[in-house]
């Protein structure tokens, strides 16, 4: 079976936005909130944009957003499971989701500027 990350970018995306749908908004989760699904679907979004890049180090640049993006989710993850902690158990998940997410960008990284 082929490896698809850009099936695996959409999917997380959907469930960063299932997880924030969950949590009940207060002055203290709606910013958190909004801010975690920003950065969480943006993984995928740059994610697209890269592969259409028109160059190599466009396609670098766009990756390395990627994993910005990444570690950008994995700070609002903590913060809104330390809001709530009824719903540590699936950040943990999300969390370790975008940890390996931006482990597998550094990789494409360091690959693709071995080719240049």
């Amino acid at each position: 079976m082929k490896y698809d990350l850009e099936e695996r970018v959409e999917k997380y995306g959907e469930a960063i936005i299932e997880f924030a749908q969950k949590i009940s908004l207060s002055s203290v989760t709606k910013p958190l909130l909004e801010q975690l699904v920003r950065s969480g679907t943006s993984i995928g979004a740059n994610y697209f944009e890269a592969n259409g890049a028109s160059s190599k180090k466009d396609f670098i640049n766009k990756i390395y957003i990627c994993k910005k993006e990444s570690k950008e989710t994995q700070h609002w993850l903590r913060m809104v499971a330390k809001s709530n902690s009824s719903i540590k158990s699936k950040a943990r998940y999300l969390f370790s989701e975008a940890l390996q997410l931006g482990m597998i960008f550094s990789s494409i990284i360091t690959k693709t500027k071995n080719k240049i």
